[in-house]
């Protein structure tokens, strides 16, 4: 019995068994809620380096036969010979980055995949073609690559809450004067029915609004919902992605009403900042009157550039990030792709795209003429050790976290390079800094911007500033 179960797991690793893992992380993204989703990407991506790594440098710089064809028992022999060598085990390794990417990210969902990776590793081991050794080695590779991704992107869990300074607010226990706006189609989430119903059942005198494209466009149904809750003296609530909560932001500011924030899109990262992971959480804040202050990032358009500049039309609102460069047509791609392969797929495709395709920007940036492959604005400054920005210090530091990838000979590798040896700081085609402003213009026409995952025509010249601690945001009380 024992090597029927062994020879079925073989058989598995016969088919390509990256397509197992994927199989995987797809469940994760579809049912393992925030976290989940975060796992899955971690884990996919471990594997992915892993794959590379083996592959590319392991396999063809360690000359290895593959033990004898008959070395093992019939039944427990492989139903396809691999062709390359045996050390590193390419599997083990994939198996055991997969497994050690979503454990980094969330313990819970590396339990549940750990047998299977441990099975998959003992199986090749037994099938006869790989030693103990090759798969051990293999096993390590994919746990030390596990370790590299996270080098390069922490997960949430290597980083304290951020501190922030909190505010008195409407404390509402069944939700008397909070209006919330429900966007069914954000991000990847396939209803909104179970997050309807939490409201209903925890704030039971909320009214809830369910966003339908025919009442009109979302930001004139936000307006609405603010002016009625800022007329009964409540709460503004918001339930979507990071779009759909930055369309939220203007009605808030105008008509001065606390903001609700309630994930309900793929990322949801302001919401994950504000310590937001559920809808339950989100209620319990407001039946509390929990809140915290928030600075909001500007992007004010401007018609001429003199000491202070002129503004010629209404200025958009950032509540996580502002770009130019590639980042814009990642998102663009990235767009098109995921309603047909997925969000995960979708991101991958739109990176190679702009590797294969994409062109520097040319734009004077604070005075000064650049070439830049990205330019990015963060509303706070993020804790980052790598090349990705992932939470911030605080919500109402007063900062923008600026970072600029140069354009130049060889920039795209070189700056890669620097990233994947920790020497991102160090090298002349990346900088960072602060500041409480940036001023940009000689954007050409047609240049597109995104902000807070949005994609907009971008002005000619524009200043990007903040409001410090204009937002009233309700977040779970923490120790």
């Amino acid at each position: 019995m024992k090597d029927l179960l062994t020879h079925r797991a073989q058989r598995l690793l016969g088919a390509d068994h990256r397509l197992l893992f994927c199989g995987i992380a797809a469940g994760m993204w579809a049912f393992g809620g925030v976290r989940g989703r975060r796992a899955a990407v971690r884990g996919v991506t471990s594997l992915a380096l892993a794959s590379a790594t083996v592959n590319a440098l392991g396999k063809h710089t360690v000359g290895q036969s593959r033990p004898a064809k008959g070395a093992a028992p019939l039944l427990r022999r492989l139903p396809r010979q691999p062709l390359t060598g045996p050390y590193p085990s390419g599997p083990s390794a994939s198996a055991a980055a997969f497994a050690a990417g979503a454990a980094l990210e969330s313990p819970g969902w590396g339990a549940t995949v750990a047998p299977v990776a441990a099975s998959l590793a003992y199986a090749e081991a037994r099938g006869g073609m790989r030693g103990p050794r090759d798969v051990l080695v293999g096993a390590a590779l994919g746990v030390g690559a596990a370790y590299a991704v996270r080098g390069m992107v922490p997960t949430r869990a290597q980083l304290p809450p951020p501190a922030r300074p909190r505010v008195d607010a409407p404390a509402l226990p069944e939700g008397e004067g909070l209006v919330v706006v429900v966007n069914p189609s954000s991000g990847a989430q396939p209803q909104l029915a179970d997050p309807v119903r939490q409201l209903r059942t925890a704030l039971p005198r909320a009214e809830v609004v369910l966003y339908e494209e025919e009442a009109g466009a979302l930001p004139k149904v936000l307006e609405e919902a603010a002016r009625e809750a800022a007329r009964r003296g409540g709460v503004l609530g918001v339930c979507g992605g990071d779009g759909t909560v930055n369309a939220a932001v203007a009605p808030a500011l105008r008509f001065k009403v606390p903001l609700m924030v309630l994930p309900g899109g793929t990322f949801n990262h302001f919401a994950a900042d504000l310590g937001v992971d559920t809808v339950a959480d989100a209620c319990a804040a407001v039946a509390e009157g929990s809140a915290v202050r928030a600075d909001v990032g500007r992007i004010k358009p401007l018609a001429g550039i003199g000491p202070a500049g002129r503004t010629h039309a209404e200025p958009s609102y950032f509540l996580n990030t502002f770009s130019l460069g590639s980042y814009p047509d990642l998102v663009r791609s990235r767009e098109h792709w995921s309603p047909k392969i997925g969000g995960p797929p979708a991101t991958l495709l739109g990176v190679v795209q702009i590797l294969r395709t994409g062109r520097p920007l040319r734009a004077v940036v604070n005075g000064r003429r650049r070439s830049i492959w990205l330019l990015f604005a963060g509303n706070g400054a993020y804790r980052s050790v790598g090349i990705a920005p992932v939470r911030r210090h605080d919500l109402a530091d007063g900062l923008l976290d600026v970072r600029i990838a140069h354009g130049g000979r060889f920039a795209r590798s070189r700056l890669l390079a620097a990233a994947l040896a920790g020497q991102l700081t160090r090298t002349r085609v990346y900088a960072a800094a602060r500041p409480q402003r940036l001023l940009i213009s000689g954007l050409p026409e047609g240049t597109q911007m995104a902000f807070d995952g949005e994609v907009a025509d971008a002005p000619t010249a524009l200043l990007i500033d903040k409001l410090p601690e204009a937002l009233t945001v309700y977040r779970p009380m923490v120790d």
